[in-house]
């Protein structure tokens, strides 16, 4: 089964694709809680007025913060994706960072 995380920043860069068929997910737990240190170490803010933030979310905006800068970074890169899969659910994972949205 194919398993990967795609990250867009916009039209001019090429979008970031992490392979996961050699790696596993994280475990749902191990990946919350990566994302809630990434989350706080990239000072992000809240997609949401009422301050919630769902996971969908933290994802969106960790990538946003992380810019294509830390995803040059294989292996912090290799990290975020294997987060986003185990915190997601789902082997297939796009994140459009412009229009703040993941699809599946």
């Amino acid at each position: 089964m194919r398993s990967e995380v795609t990250v867009t920043f916009d039209g001019a860069a090429a979008p970031v694709r992490m392979d996961l068929n050699r790696e596993e997910p994280m475990p749902n737990d191990a990946a919350r809680a990566w994302l809630d240190r990434q989350f706080i170490e990239l000072d992000c803010d809240p997609l949401r007025a009422t301050g919630k933030v769902l996971t969908a979310d933290k994802v969106v905006v960790v990538a946003q913060s992380a810019g294509p800068a830390k995803f040059a970074d294989g292996k912090w890169a290799q990290e975020f994706a294997r987060a986003a899969s185990g915190a997601l659910g789902k082997p297939v994972v796009h994140v459009d960072v412009p229009s703040l949205s993941i699809s599946y």
